[in-house]
């Protein structure tokens, strides 16, 4: 039990790699803010996390609504006292060319995947700051180091992530903080589900160790960098992507 008695946060956890990851916390031990804009699908996440023995919390979030944020962050710490981990997941893709782009999309996801991630960590701050201790990780991308035809707003709000990671590990390490980032490689998630067999096979084959990633592979590395086993590793990128990508 690594992280009994904590409490973590993981957005976008209703599905796919955020479940996974509220999944893992939970069997190591922490408590688990579910939280996610569609708190119906919520339900799911938050039974297994009862059914491992650890209590879960449903909250609606807007990522993308600093206030948003703010309020979910008050309520934990009203239900539960502290927040020692968070884990930035929520995201979306809006993919299409880069002259064929809407504005609105170029906007959404950056909105989402940068500002979500900037208001969450901006609104634990202050509690991790008072006790001294903190954990949080942001989940970027492969293609936020190289880059992919067709998701250049995916891409560079990824990409900011990381650059945002390290900004916030240096500046708050002197509060024993440590932030962190994992770069899925490709995910066999409902987003990749969609693909076909034909663009799965050749994805396959540029990846040495031959097959997609699992939500499960992502919720290992999260587990690990926001265990003690890490205390000594910030501002860092994990890449979890099958050799792909070997930066």
């Amino acid at each position: 039990m690594l992280l009994h008695g904590k409490v973590a946060i993981v957005t976008g956890a209703a599905q796919g790699i955020g479940r996974a990851i509220a999944e893992s916390l939970a069997q190591a031990g922490a408590d688990i803010v579910v939280a996610d804009l569609d708190q119906g699908r919520s339900k799911d996440t938050v039974m297994a996390v009862e059914q491992l023995g650890r209590k879960a919390l449903n909250v609606k979030v807007n990522v993308a609504d600093a206030a948003d944020t703010k309020t979910m962050v008050d309520q934990v710490l009203k239900e539960w006292g502290k927040v020692d981990i968070l884990v930035n997941n929520a995201g979306i893709t809006r993919d299409g060319l880069l002259l064929r782009m809407k504005e609105e999309d170029w906007n959404l996801v950056l909105q989402v995947n940068l500002n979500g991630t900037f208001n969450c960590i901006k609104a634990v701050l202050l509690p991790m700051t008072k006790q001294r201790y903190g954990r949080i990780v942001n989940i970027a991308s492969i293609v936020g180091v190289m880059g992919n035809v067709g998701q250049a707003n995916y891409a560079a709000s990824k990409a900011a992530v990381i650059g945002l990671t390290k900004t916030v590990a240096r500046e708050y390490a002197s509060r024993s903080i440590t932030v962190n980032a994992v770069a899925p490689g490709f995910i066999d998630t409902a987003m990749t589900q969609g693909l076909s067999t034909e663009v799965k096979e050749t994805l396959q084959k540029q990846i040495p160790l031959g097959r997609l990633g699992t939500p499960a592979d992502i919720a290992a590395a999260v587990r690990f960098l926001v265990s003690d086993d890490a205390a000594y590793i910030t501002g860092h990128v994990l890449h979890v992507n099958g050799g792909m990508l070997m930066p």
